[in-house]
């Protein structure tokens, strides 16, 4: 049992706005969806030029909906250029601190938080230029690095609190030691990986194996890390009907979890078509 402050547990309980705005002046989404993890923030300026009104949708633990509630509170008033200040370990350091496991959360909040602004500037922040290391969660490199160097990070297990690389399979690393050391030594990037090719047609018996493959490899062992768990109930065709066990039936988030979690995984995997029902 992860050892909350009642902070945490009072805005993982009692979430602070929750919702989305019409016609926001910026939009941040992030996450991934092979981690378990997303967020959408929305803001609205005053004619100050200040965030007047901020809200949040997220899926994730009781650390995530916290930090996306204390950001929210965090960055209501001030000017982008302010709000822009705000760190990962701001959110923390708001909530009486965090787990150092459960750290990825606050890191997921800053990044919102600034896809939001970059949105509402017109910019877009650097993605061209990437690669990814975690294949189980889909973390790139440059939020590793990222992450290392704002966190004052040094072994794999830090980089796995702050950010989930590694968190899996484990395969990655000697990839996230490299950054660890190229962060602090120079050492030189390698180049980047190249993700296999998506098969495009398939059979309905490839279909039915391919969504179970997706559903264990790609999206039950995120939810198992939080307590949760998802039972594949039947294929009707396009249709794929699940329904949530354990931590996730109890989550206010469920809806915005299937989704925008496992129905935008099953069709980046699987085929476009595909829609998820949950069964109560």
């Amino acid at each position: 049992m992860w050892d909350y402050t009642e902070k945490v547990k009072d805005h993982f309980m009692n979430p602070r706005n929750v919702g989305e705005i019409d016609d926001p002046d910026g939009i941040g989404e992030v996450g991934s969806l092979a981690c378990g993890d997303a967020l959408r923030l929305t803001f609205k300026l005053d004619e100050d030029k200040r965030i007047r009104d901020v809200r949040f949708k997220t899926f994730g633990c009781a650390s995530a909906i916290a930090s996306s509630s204390a950001l929210t509170e965090l960055v209501k008033g001030k000017t982008l250029e302010e709000a822009d200040k705000i760190t990962n370990r701001d959110i923390a350091d708001y909530l009486g601190g965090l787990p150092e496991e459960k750290m990825h959360c606050s890191v997921m909040g800053r990044e919102a938080l600034a896809v939001a602004i970059a949105n509402y500037r017109g910019e877009k922040l650097e993605k061209e230029e990437f690669e990814v290391v975690c294949n189980c969660f889909g973390i790139s490199d440059k939020e590793i690095e990222r992450a290392v160097r704002e966190n004052n990070l040094h072994t794999v297990e830090q980089v796995t609190h702050y950010t989930k690389a590694g968190g899996g399979c484990e395969g990655c690393h000697p990839e996230i030691r490299d950054i660890i050391d190229r962060v602090w030594g120079g050492k030189e990037k390698k180049p980047p990986l190249v993700k296999p090719a998506k098969e495009e047609k398939l059979t309905n018996i490839q279909r039915m194996r391919l969504i179970e493959e997706t559903l264990e490899r790609e999206i039950k062992p995120a939810l198992r890390q939080d307590g949760g768990d998802l039972e594949l109930i039947d294929i009707e065709g396009s249709k794929v009907i699940v329904a949530l066990r354990g931590t996730c039936s109890f989550c206010p988030s469920a809806d915005f979890t299937l989704k925008q979690y496992v129905e935008a995984k099953l069709k980046e995997f699987v085929t476009n078509d595909i829609t998820v029902e949950v069964k109560e």
